[in-house]
């Protein structure tokens, strides 16, 4: 069997080869098999609830202490013992943000009773994440000093916790942002295996780090395993699999037990994400989405055919959606790139030149897959039904291509200068009207495009979304200052200046901004906050830029609200129109 959770929280069971229909379980989220596969775990406000996946009485229980919502849980091999992660009850008036707060704690809950017992360990750090060793035993806890990304994904630790006697053992301080984590079995025993930002650096390209409990020293050596790889992991999963972007595409590949390397076992067309595997590796399930597929959920043997076991959307089928192609392009200095062109519905190249809309994804670590491109910040689709033609480039510094392509160049420099190569390119292909450009993004790529229209005065309408326009500002408000600071280079309290991050920040070029702008951005963020907007806004109106600033209430960074999505694809496309003059 094989689980998936589709929008509305709605957690259903279906069997792999497909010869059981899917049935509904119920309203809730983070659904996870026993160790035995006899039952389905999930959750709601304030209760775990079991159930066979063949269906039966429900078992239910509570799993909030003092009201505090639960962050996880993990299930245990002995089938009546379930780790619960949640924040202690505490005082919220008034905040005291000099002191951390809302540390996660490790709790037992047993089934049998319905008891829920605090072992006295890791005290003053908050839990992140736990992993038991396959059979039962020996269960894995990530750590870190802090709930906040800043410090907290800066300082994480890994130990050994004995559930039994609460025994614990430091296994020393992990990489940044450590993740996924994963117990996996090598050719001399178990090791535990996790993701995170490739070290030493706190900005970068993912990495598998990995430590063997049973025949390192005390505390043990962190050992990356993709070292030199031209892949990037994304998420670990049981046997030892390792779901992995790969360029335009991604691929499940598995740790060799001898070599400790990456080897693929099964390429993916297109985006992939959630791998989750049975416990021996043989069989998985995986979410994908391809160029005019939505997102479904596919399972199977590992080496395949995965089947599809969802159709979230078969509506979608019905629309003649804009060809999709793949790019291949160098860059000035020779770096290979690659990108996708979306075309109006029923258009070739030969019917250019189009107006091109150029569209930057987040991150910078985040890349463009060759995948349905439809939501509010990837709306390539739905510019390209207005008759756009829309340039999804993927610079340096995102993901798919390893470390070393992560960390060529800094932000808005050789990245940016990859972008105008590509639209370039597709100007001299007779596929863009070089006077009828627009460009756009969210998150990084609202930085990108706040970015190009103080560089230049080529496109006609630019979309920020959700961007950063003062790196120093950023990292003095943002969630991980650090990170920020790494990619700005300084941050505001270092002297008066001028700092290395003024001369990356949007906001020091907003004198030249002659483009008209539209900026959006959630009321809530705490990622990029709103005075980063705010900012951006100010300028524009006292240098009198024609500009449209838009603030979408009890949003954060993500805008969640069906309202909100729609009214901003609205507002996108009628901003973008202008470049064919409507």
């Amino acid at each position: 069997m094989a689980y998936g959770v589709v929008p509305g929280s709605t957690v259903w069971v279906t069997a792999v080869d497909g010869h059981a229909p899917a049935r509904k379980l119920g309203e809730g989220s983070g659904p996870r098999w026993s160790p035995d596969s006899q039952y389905v775990y999930f959750r709601t406000e304030a209760q775990l609830h079991r159930e066979r996946p063949e269906g039966g009485d429900r078992e239910s229980w509570k799993t909030s202490v003092g009201g505090q919502p639960v962050d996880s849980y993990l299930p245990l091999a002995d089938s009546h013992t379930v780790v619960v992660l949640s924040p202690d009850p505490g005082d919220s008036d008034p905040w005291v943000w000099s002191e951390a707060a809302d540390h996660s704690r490790l709790r037992l809950l047993d089934l049998r009773g319905g008891t829920i017992e605090t072992p006295q360990v890791f005290q003053g750090r908050h839990v992140v994440e736990v992993a038991e060793r396959p059979g039962g035993g020996m269960l894995a806890v990530l750590t870190q000093e802090s709930p906040d990304p800043d410090p907290g994904e800066l300082t994480p630790h890994l130990h050994l916790l004995d559930p039994a006697t609460h025994d614990v053992r430091d296994l020393g301080a992990a990489a940044v942002s450590a993740g996924s984590l994963t117990w996996w079995e090598a050719a001399d025993g178990w090791h535990v295996a996790y993701i995170a930002t490739t070290p030493p650096g706190i900005a970068g390209g993912n990495a598998v780090m990995d430590v063997a409990p049973d025949v390192a020293p005390a505390e043990g050596v962190h050992r990356n395993l993709t070292e030199g790889a031209s892949v990037c992991p994304l998420t670990l999963a049981s046997g030892g699999l390792v779901l992995v972007a790969d360029g335009l595409d991604s691929a499940i590949h598995r740790l060799d037990p001898a070599t400790r390397t990456l080897v693929e076992v099964l390429p993916l067309r297109g985006a992939a994400w959630w791998l989750t595997a049975a416990a021996d590796g043989a069989t998985v399930a995986v979410a994908r989405s391809e160029a005019h597929e939505v997102r479904s959920v596919f399972a199977g043997p590992v080496h395949g055919p995965l089947l599809r076991r969802t159709d979230t959307a078969p509506e979608l089928r019905a629309i003649g959606w804009g060809a999709q192609e793949r790019l291949s392009y160098r860059a000035e200095d020779g770096l290979e790139l690659d990108g996708l062109l979306v075309l109006p519905p029923g258009k070739s190249r030969d019917d250019g030149p189009f107006s091109l809309v150029t569209f930057t994804h987040g991150g910078p670590y985040g890349r463009w897959a060759d995948q349905l491109l439809l939501h509010y910040y990837e709306p390539a689709q739905w510019l390209a039904a207005a008759g756009h033609a829309v340039f999804l480039p993927n610079p340096r510094g995102g993901e798919g291509h390893g470390h070393a392509f992560a960390t060529n160049g800094t932000v808005g420099g050789q990245e940016w200068h990859d972008v105008l190569t590509g639209i370039d390119l597709l100007i001299e292909q007779g596929v863009a009207d070089p006077d009828r450009l627009g460009i756009g993004g969210y998150s990084h790529g609202g930085y990108l495009a706040a970015w190009a229209v103080g560089q230049t005065d080529r496109f006609k309408a630019a979309l920020v979304g959700a961007g950063v326009t003062d790196w120093g500002m950023l990292a003095a408000t943002g969630e991980l200052g650090a990170f920020e600071e790494a990619l700005g280079g300084s941050t505001g309290w270092e002297g008066t200046g001028p700092h290395p991050h003024d001369e990356r920040s949007p906001i020091s070029y907003a004198s030249r901004i002659r483009t008209p702008v539209l900026i959006v951005h959630g009321a809530q963020d705490t990622n990029v906050p709103l005075s980063q907007a705010e900012f951006l806004h100010r300028a524009l109106r006292r240098y009198d830029v024609e500009h449209e600033f838009v603030v979408y209430p009890r949003e954060g960074h993500n805008i969640v609200e069906r309202a909100h999505r729609i009214d901003l694809l609205r507002r996108t496309r009628t901003w973008f129109n202008r470049l064919n003059g409507s």
